[in-house]
């Protein structure tokens, strides 16, 4: 499995529960949030703008994924607010396709643009490292099957505190079988242009 093949299955409505251990603190605390992920194709203008924004040549995007959430944790205050959306791209290693760059429109950890690294293992499972000014962020996502998604997080801020999360994501909606061949047609064609520069 590629990234953008990773990217089309994840494309649906997600109901996630989560699991947030503040190490710290030995505490742990529960949540569940909603997740929408739209996979989009190499050429697809939110795309294109990310990569100008991080100064990347958009050519070298292989495509990239919208991906809204809203959800609330525990230990939530009436005014917290767990909800937002994002827009990122992936850019391969022009040597190694399974690996390379995910330009973020905001980070995980901060709500800022970053550029973090990405890498399918051996498991088809995805991993994503992001470094920010004040903290680290590892995660890896895998599909226990094609409509249960599993994710971990470790997240490390520099001054020694650390949180560590598990999520089960069920899937609750799927995109239309149409939208799905036109994009399994768009993803070959795309790949099919990118064979010589990178290998796929």
């Amino acid at each position: 499995m590629n990234v953008m093949e990773f990217f089309q299955q994840s494309a649906g409505q997600w109901q996630s529960q989560r699991t947030t251990h503040h190490l710290p603190f030995r505490r742990a605390e529960l949540g569940g949030s909603n997740i929408s992920v739209e996979a989009l194709p190499a050429d697809n203008e939110r795309v294109v703008e990310i990569c100008q924004l991080h100064n990347v040549d958009p050519s070298l995007a292989v495509g990239g994924a919208y991906v809204e959430w809203k959800g609330e944790m525990a230990w939530d205050r009436d005014e917290e607010n767990h909800k937002g959306s994002t827009v990122f791209a992936l850019v391969p290693d022009e040597d190694n396709p399974q690996q390379g760059q995910l330009l973020r429109e905001r980070g995980y950890a901060e709500i800022v643009p970053v550029i973090g690294r990405y890498e399918m293992d051996s498991e088809d499972g995805l991993l994503l490292t992001t470094e920010y000014e004040t903290m680290s962020s590892i995660e890896r996502f895998w599909f226990a099957n094609p409509d249960l998604r599993v994710r971990t997080s470790v997240v490390k801020r520099f001054g020694g505190l650390s949180t560590a999360s598990f999520c089960a994501e069920s899937r609750i909606e799927t995109v239309p079988e149409q939208s799905k061949d036109e994009a399994a047609a768009r993803e070959a064609f795309e790949a099919g242009s990118q064979y010589s520069s990178f290998g796929w």
